[in-house]
This record gives structure tokens, C-alpha cells and sequence, in this order.
């Protein structure tokens, strides 16, 4: 059996998922062909954990996908540099926002009337419930 290095990654899992997702709109080789992989092999390969994503392709494999390349691009970062390395980056470029994320900030700012509110235990205890946590 051949070794998936990448098969436990959360790329790996989100890709195979959301492929899964698409299903009734298009197929897995029409996902790989609009995200330009010259083999509609290389998506199924990715999928399954034998090989990396290449960082190249994160935009047009999210738009193939219908997914925020923000998104994609931090999973797509745990994988091809590692977790250290992907922190390391975050922490000097700051952590990709997805379009959902600017959408909780910008409604944060408007209902502190852009006041750059603090984090507090008691808003982060409702954060949290909101998820049920």
C-alpha cells in the first residue's frame, strides 16, 4: 500500500469533503481541470493525503471549489511548510481572513460603534456560546 503522508493533514480532509459537496454541481475532473492540474490525477492525489498541494494552485483551486482562498491558503500553508512554519508566517504576514471572518469583524465594529473593542472574559464566554461551547 502506498504511504499518504498528508492523509491525516486538515487540507486533505477539507478537500475531500467539500469534492464531496460539489458532487451535484460538477464533477471531482471538472473541480481539477478548472483549477488547472495538468493531470486531473494530481486532485485526487491531494485528496487522498499522497501528495501536497502546490501553493500555485490555491486560488483557482478555491474558486474551483467555491471555498475562501484565505481559508484554503491556511490549510494549504499546515501542509506544504508545516505547523511551525505556517505559525511563523501568520504570525509575520498576520492570519489570512476569510470572507466569513470579515463579516463577524465588521459586525463587531458596528455594534461597538467602531470603538476597537477589548477582549473580555464575558465576551469571549458569549463568543462561545454562540458555538455552543
Amino acid at each position: 500500500m502506498p504511504k499518504k503522508p498528508y492523509a491525516d493533514t486538515r487540507l486533505a480532509k477539507y478537500i475531500d469533503k467539500r469534492v464531496m459537496e460539489m458532487r451535484p454541481k460538477k464533477s471531482q475532473n471538472e473541480i481539477a481541470a478548472e483549477a488547472g492540474f495538468v493531470s486531473v490525477n494530481m486532485l485526487s492525489m491531494v485528496k487522498a493525503g499522497s501528495t501536497k498541494l502546490p501553493l500555485d494552485r490555491v486560488p483557482t483551486l478555491a474558486r474551483a471549489l467555491e471555498c475562501d482562498p484565505a481559508y484554503l491558503l491556511r490549510l494549504t500553508l499546515e501542509q506544504v511548510v508545516g505547523d511551525t512554519a505556517a505559525n511563523a508566517i501568520v504570525e509575520i504576514m498576520g492570519t489570512p481572513v476569510t470572507a466569513n471572518e470579515r463579516g463577524w469583524l465588521q459586525e463587531i465594529r458596528e455594534a461597538s460603534g467602531h470603538s476597537d473593542p477589548r477582549m473580555t472574559a464575558r465576551s469571549r464566554a458569549a463568543i462561545r456560546a454562540i458555538f455552543g461551547q
